[in-house]
């Protein structure tokens, strides 16, 4: 259900994205060009405007920059399609923004004495990078790793979620709640992953070889 719904969250932001997209190439703006713009946008939302506390302004600025992950994606595709070197980009990038997000909340939940929240978004943040890294590791081994109910849009749209309802004072403990099951569902994307990757594995060496 919940890969469903990812499915069809997906295929309704691409219908929006496509013409800014085209439009983009049209007048000759690069995917790599979008993707370094959206993590410039990213850090300013995060550093500029969430670890001062301004949790409203922070979370709109980041969510808005985060959706250009999936434009420059759209974009390469209409170009013919993407490079290594923009490939690598963009995941550098991301991995950029995702730190930047996570390390902001800490920063701000540090000045606000919540050792709770701080360890959360610490948590988050190294769970995240290691979501990231899982896939990377096993498409670099020749396996692939598209699994997961956590991946980099869904991380964000929670912590921004959680943001709001803090920020707009509707809930004074949601953005914490946000980064506990951040972390919670993180956890299980990289068990998801690993179990994904061992399948694959045993299904390519013969019994016994490996470690």
């Amino acid at each position: 259900m919940a890969k469903i719904f990812q499915v069809s969250v997906r295929a309704g932001l691409t219908r929006v994205v496509e013409p800014i997209a085209r439009s983009l190439l049209r007048i000759g703006v690069t995917p790599n060009a979008v993707t370094v713009a959206g993590t410039v946008g990213v850090l300013v939302g995060a550093l500029g405007f969430g670890a001062r506390g301004h949790l409203v302004a922070g979370a709109l600025i980041v969510t808005v920059f985060a959706l250009t992950d999936l434009l420059d994606g759209t974009m390469a595709r209409m170009s013919g399609g993407s490079t290594k070197f923009g490939a690598f980009l963009d995941s550098s990038m991301d991995r950029v923004a995702d730190g930047a997000v996570f390390a902001a909340v800490a920063y701000w939940l540090a000045t606000e004495g919540d050792r709770w929240g701080v360890a959360a978004a610490l948590a988050c943040l190294l769970l995240g990078g290691l979501v990231s890294y899982v896939k990377a590791r096993a498409e670099g081994l020749g396996m692939t790793c598209n699994v997961g109910i956590a991946e980099r849009t869904e991380r964000l749209l929670i912590v921004g979620v959680g943001g709001l309802l803090t920020g707009l004072g509707l809930l004074s403990w949601g953005l914490v709640a946000a980064l506990w099951l951040l972390a919670a569902v993180s956890l299980f994307t990289v068990g998801q992953r690993i179990a994904h990757v061992h399948r694959q594995a045993n299904r390519a060496e013969p019994s016994g070889v490996g470690r």
